[in-house]
């Protein structure tokens, strides 16, 4: 790491923390001609897997795009950004667990709702609304239905 003090190229690191989510490293390194003292931030580069729409269509992972679908269905319920962070997190780490170049969106879909309906079942119903494309009401109630089936296993 070139000190971008005086530009040496010989800096000693000084001292490293996990931080966030324990996925970057915090390093304070010293600069072994000036002594000047400096931050450096290191973190895995993963590539996320193209997601392949339903047209056949395939685009890059966006968890800008995964955050706001979720903040969508979350409007005006009790739930912290915090929370939300939590699960955007969740899908990331199964995305990259999966281990393939290309996931189909009706997978990724799942992993969102599986969240979602640990978050909020509003939300959930929301989302899977949309998601499932319901025709009419009877397929809000086959929902519900299923979601309070679900409720009674636990």
């Amino acid at each position: 790491m070139h000190c971008p003090f005086c530009q040496a190229a010989d800096t000693k690191v000084i001292d490293s923390r996990l931080i966030g989510d324990c996925m970057q490293v915090r390093r304070r390194r010293e600069c072994v001609v000036c002594q000047e003292r400096f931050t450096t931030y290191e973190a895995a580069e993963l590539i996320m897997p193209q997601v392949v729409k339903n047209d056949g269509r395939r685009e890059s992972f966006s968890q800008e795009k995964l955050r706001t679908g979720m903040q969508r269905a979350l409007e005006k319920r009790p739930v912290s950004a915090e929370k939300i962070e939590i699960a955007v997190n969740n899908i990331k780490r199964l995305l990259r667990a999966c281990g393939e170049r290309e996931i189909q969106s009706s997978i990724l879909g799942e992993w969102v709702m599986a969240e979602l309906r640990k978050l909020d079942h509003i939300a959930y119903v929301r989302f899977a609304s949309v998601y499932r494309s319901f025709k009419d009401v009877n397929a809000f109630f086959d929902e519900i239905k299923r979601l309070e089936d679900g409720e009674r296993e636990v």
